[in-house]
């Protein structure tokens, strides 16, 4: 009985083994994606001879079809806090080899992050030991902190608007200013206790 038990463990063993090394293989493509909520890595497998198709989030599975008999096509799920849709899509090169593009929104990742560079603004703050990413939607004036959305006031003051909000025991406000020139249209300014926060350079 017991050379019985042994052998199933010994199964198991080689079983969890070979999937894990199966899990290596058919990944195929990975993006990473800045959202309001932050950075979101996504990962896809695809197994060209099972038709396996899997869609990883931040290292969470988010979507797995098995024996897929055709290997070309779309994947569609949601990513981060809001929901963002994303596609992927397989297409076949040539043969046995295939090309993998990410849509967000139905836009190609590189027109959205061109798109999206201009409806947000995102600011690094190291504070208190900690580091915040906080993004700001221009669209909706809504502010964003590492993930989370923030509770806001906005008041008109006499040069523009300045949405007020706190991170820890900081009092943080973004001010939007008119540049005085069409092409720039409205700055946006982060101040954090009196101190204004300098862009990042991407």
């Amino acid at each position: 009985m017991a050379s019985r038990d042994e052998s199933t463990d010994y199964e198991d063993d080689v079983r969890s083994q070979y999937s894990y090394v199966d899990k290596m293989t058919d990944l195929v493509a990975i993006w990473e994606v800045a959202l309001s909520d932050g950075v979101h890595k996504i990962e896809f497998e695809h197994g060209t001879t099972s038709g396996k198709r899997v869609v990883y989030v931040d290292g969470k599975e988010v979507m797995r079809k098995d024996w897929m008999f055709k290997l070309v096509g779309k994947e569609t799920f949601t990513v981060g806090a809001a929901k963002t849709k994303a596609t992927i899509n397989i297409d076949a090169v040539s043969g046995f080899a295939y090309e993998y593009t990410l849509e967000i929104n139905g836009k190609s990742l590189t027109k959205y992050m061109e798109n999206r560079s201009k409806t947000t603004k995102t600011w690094l703050l190291h504070l208190d030991g900690t580091d915040f990413r906080v993004v700001l939607e221009k669209d909706t004036m809504d502010i964003w902190c590492n993930g989370k959305k923030m509770e806001t006031a906005g008041e008109f003051v006499e040069d523009g608007t300045e949405t007020h909000f706190s991170i820890g025991k900081h009092n943080c406000c973004i001010k939007a200013v008119s540049s005085g020139k069409r092409r720039e249209g409205i700055l946006h300014v982060l101040i954090v206790d009196d101190e204004e926060i300098a862009e990042p350079l991407l």
